[in-house]
């Protein structure tokens, strides 16, 4: 099993999630390529949720998860970090992007995405967004994160990932 964080990955941000069963997913994404997952508080479950760690299964133990009150304090803690806003009104593609460890990968409320206030406060260039066809509303949280990260790995060289 996993048993450490790679610093060579972006980070991802979950910005106050809504359904346990896609953050259990996501911190099995986690678990299995080395990447921080931040969870902005308040959040549409509590972490013990048994709904959350069924999706996650048993990898909760091998996932590097941390809670914040609110987006500033992860900001105050991480400013180095460039924030990306993942999102379907996006302009720049996910492939699009050149990805580094000083990245953060945020995405939204399931049921809202991110806040447009929050949107309106980054450059244009960094709201990035997942291809989809036509009429299409949005991904799923989980999947749309297994996307980008993915991506981000696979520019990255897919550093610490077993051969």
């Amino acid at each position: 099993m996993p048993t450490t964080a790679l610093t060579t990955l972006p980070h991802i941000l979950l910005y106050e999630p809504e359904i346990p069963p896609n953050t259990g997913n996501i911190i099995r994404l986690c678990a299995n390529t080395g990447a921080l997952l931040h969870l902005i508080e308040p959040m549409g479950f509590v972490l013990d949720d048994k709904r959350l760690r069924r999706a996650g299964l048993d990898y909760h133990e091998w996932a590097n998860v941390k809670t914040w009150p609110n987006l500033a304090a992860y900001r105050a803690h991480y400013p180095e970090q460039r924030l990306l806003a993942i999102e379907t009104g996006g302009q720049q593609q996910h492939t699009d992007v050149s990805y580094s460890a000083k990245d953060t990968l945020m995405l939204g409320p399931e049921t809202r995405g991110l806040p447009q206030a929050l949107l309106d406060e980054l450059p244009p260039e960094h709201i990035v967004r997942l291809p989809m066809l036509p009429g299409s509303r949005s991904l799923n949280l989980s999947n749309a994160t297994a996307i980008i990260v993915y991506e981000a790995w696979r520019q990255l060289g897919f550093n610490g990932a077993s051969r």
